[in-house]
């Protein structure tokens, strides 16, 4: 069996993961790691996920692991050192992290010429999917539609705005030939003037357990169309990181997305 690791193995995205690896039929977990603070350190994973032990004990390094492919739901200062330890050990990786810079996202890209390496800003499958039709809608309905993406989170939720928000901003993007950079309207406060034609709003709502929602509204003059997800438990995340790894581990070195695992591009 293939073997893998977890990075942020305590958190509530690590914790998934493992308890949906119980009857994982591919994947062997030999790792779990946290970092250095962690009260999680030196605990059986098992427990800490709620479920029988399995013998693997949450530590603050891999240095000493064996592992094939690692999936990464951290923060990005350490997803980098991650990043170099599986360029070190071979192995290949699906990233999780959300809130990179482009200079982070540019060293996971540079990291595809020797590794196996997927970066997915959410790894719900049916996000993923939402994304090619916020992409399709976008194509077809163009500038004459005003275009706004509200997203919703939990309270513990630390960047703004969700890396959903800004895939499912980047779809629109790239259909109607824009840079989300320039063209993004990221906060609105006092006297802002009329909305500025082709721009693409986004809105954060943060509070209680909201695992995530988000919507993409095309308003017109006459009727709006909405394309919504609503997630209701973490799991589909883990699923579908699952899902990526299982995909990843049969390919050649390259930097991939969720799209390239789930054949939508």
């Amino acid at each position: 069996m293939t073997r893998i690791a977890i990075a942020g193995a305590a958190g509530r995205m690590g914790q998934t993961i493992v308890r949906e690896l119980q009857t994982n039929q591919v994947f062997t977990l030999t790792a779990a790691l946290e970092h250095k603070n962690s009260e999680a350190l030196g605990k059986d994973v098992g427990f800490v996920s709620g479920i029988e032990a399995k013998n693997i004990f949450i530590q603050d390094s891999l240095n000493d692991a064996s592992f094939d492919v690692l999936i990464d739901f951290t923060r990005p200062e350490p997803t980098m050192e991650h990043v170099a330890l599986c360029l070190e050990n071979k192995a290949s990786m699906v990233v999780g992290t959300t809130g990179l810079d482009d200079q982070q996202k540019d060293t996971i890209i540079k990291a595809g010429k020797h590794i196996p390496i997927l970066l997915a800003a959410n790894t719900s499958v049916a996000v993923n999917l939402c994304a090619s039709l916020v992409e399709m809608a976008s194509k077809v309905l163009g500038d004459v539609v005003d275009i706004e993406i509200i997203e919703a989170h939990h309270r513990h939720k630390v960047d703004a705005p969700s890396g959903t928000a800004l895939l499912l901003g980047e779809s629109v993007a790239k259909a109607l030939n824009k840079d989300l950079s320039k063209d993004g309207v990221f906060e609105r406060y006092g006297h802002t003037g009329e909305r500025i034609a082709g721009s693409i709003g986004f809105s954060t709502i943060r509070g209680g357990d909201i695992a995530g929602e988000h919507t993409v509204m095309f308003i017109g003059e006459n009727e709006r169309i909405e394309i919504t997800h609503r997630a209701t438990n973490r799991k589909i995340f883990a699923q579908g990181a699952i899902r990526a790894a299982t995909w990843l581990c049969d390919q050649q070195s390259g930097f991939y997305t969720m799209k390239d695992a789930l054949g939508l591009v």
